[in-house]
């Protein structure tokens, strides 16, 4: 297998010292720099230019510079997807967000890993597996998302948390680590969030 194919197949995989896949993080970041100089007033070529470096869109994309990832096309988003400034996806194992997702400022997917023993990651050798957003989420400001995590549907993520563990749906979870506090129920349409 090339190491492309390792890293597609959820194999530690040499990430540092493979042409292949630096000439692709290297073509991916030089689009990712261009994106965040475009003027910030021409939101039609912004949102036009940013479906040129993800995977799969919905019509409605909108991400605020800076964004910056690995590979681009592993990544997929839904219908309606909004992420604030100082959004990072490290896509390598493929991140899927569903519709309506809203992401805040400074959060990042992180799909790659290392292991623990310091002679394998000394050589450049990394794992990456996949992220799964649901529909309906909301990550809150400074969230980091790690290797192997879903998130289930209608789920709030509390600011500032790390999520290292999947989160079932109708669920509001927080912490580091990330953990469910409480369910969504039906009553949370009827508050009113007028002061």
């Amino acid at each position: 297998m090339t190491e492309k194919e390792k890293m597609l197949h959820q194999k530690l995989y040499d990430a540092n010292y493979d042409p292949e896949l630096e000439r692709e993080r290297i073509r991916c970041k030089s689009l990712c720099q261009t994106y965040n100089n475009l003027p910030i007033e021409k939101v039609d070529e912004r949102h036009a230019f940013i479906k040129s470096i993800l995977g799969e869109t919905g019509k409605n994309v909108h991400i605020e510079p800076d964004f910056w990832c690995d590979y681009g096309y592993r990544i997929k988003v839904g219908e309606n997807f909004y992420a604030n400034h100082g959004l990072v996806i490290l896509d390598a194992g493929g991140v899927t967000f569903g519709h309506d997702v809203f992401i805040a400022p400074s959060c990042g997917f992180h799909t790659s890993g290392h292991p623990i023993d310091f002679e394998r990651r000394n050589q450049g050798l990394e794992y990456a597996y996949p992220i799964v957003v649901g529909d309906n989420v909301w990550i809150g400001a400074g969230v980091q998302v790690m290797p192997g995590v879903t998130i289930g549907s209608n789920v709030v993520i509390g600011g500032g948390s790390v999520v290292v563990k999947d989160i079932p749906s109708n669920s509001v979870a927080v912490g580091n680590p990330c953990r469910v506090i409480r369910r969504i129920t039906e009553e949370e349409g009827k508050r009113s969030w007028d002061r």
